[in-house]
């Protein structure tokens, strides 16, 4: 199925897309996808719900972040071999792991904000990981059986802040609107194998990233049973799995974005995205 959060931001209520494409509402049934109530117990549940008999929610209305009131949101760099080549990095021997605040995240269609500062605001589509059970010192073999659901997910990345300022990178990828996810929690039964999905990202209208999952140095398998030894892993967590080759810093010279811009993105099964570039304030 096809979870999703609908409504203004802040008081998004939860719902599912049926065969149609309609958005119905499932308020009546579970308050939010939220740590609390998001499991892989939980939607499987709710897969037997007599969609038909749900309101259906007006055409147009915003889609929000498929998981709401997030406590981690997680992610992996330098994970697509062609990606390392393109920003002169070695494939790493392990994942590289690193954080995005929760306060970034926003809704998949939500304005991309740059901010107060920037000149070098990226972009990197990404397939989503949404953890459905706790995940301590898991095998490889069990690690897909803790996920919950798919997502698309556009790790926004501001590299000056990211790469020139020290520290760690979480800087340079936590601004406000710097984590669009969605529009759908999608559960892995509709997926299937998510080492063959293709991922695009266009800026007005021109193609910049178009590869596959395929192309990734560590699966996500391994990166959930890899996390799981350095960490406990909880339902309702993010992992941002990466992104190919094609990001505006792979350029010569280097391509960022400006205000006016539109950014559209997709992973196929999971929806897509677009969002408009708007600065600071706006």
């Amino acid at each position: 199925m096809k979870f999703l959060r609908f409504g203004p931001a802040g008081a998004e209520k939860p719902g599912c897309l049926d065969a149609t494409g309609t958005i119905r509402d499932l308020s009546g049934l579970i308050d939010d996808f939220t740590p609390e109530t998001l499991s892989c117990k939980t939607l499987e549940r709710l897969k037997g719900t007599d969609l038909a008999a749900l309101r259906q929610v007006p055409a147009g209305t915003r889609i929000g972040p498929c998981v709401g009131a997030a406590r981690n949101f997680f992610a992996v760099g330098l994970n697509y071999a062609r990606h390392a080549r393109e920003t002169n990095n070695p494939e790493p021997a392990e994942p590289v792991l690193f954080s995005k605040a929760t306060s970034c995240i926003c809704g998949p269609n939500d304005p991309i904000i740059l901010p107060r500062g920037s000149v070098k605001t990226d972009w990197e589509v990404e397939l989503g990981i949404v953890i459905g059970r706790v995940c301590e010192h898991v095998e490889e073999a069990d690690a897909l059986s803790h996920v919950a659901g798919y997502c698309t997910i556009n790790d926004v990345s501001e590299r000056a802040f990211q790469i020139e300022r020290g520290g760690q990178w979480i800087k340079g990828k936590s601004a406000p609107n710097f984590g669009p996810i969605g529009p759908w929690l999608v559960t892995p039964d509709e997926v299937g194998d998510p080492q063959d999905l293709a991922l695009t990202l266009s800026v007005n209208g021109e193609k910049m990233q178009d590869s596959s999952t395929s192309d990734m140095i560590f699966g996500v398998a391994t990166i959930i049973s890899y996390m799981s030894r350095f960490m406990r892993l909880m339902p309702g967590d993010i992992i941002a799995t990466g992104t190919p080759e094609g990001v505006g810093l792979g350029f010569t010279p280097p391509r960022f974005l400006r205000e006016g811009d539109v950014v559209e993105l997709s992973v196929a099964k999971l929806g897509a995205q677009r969002q408009t570039v708007i600065a600071s304030g706006s």
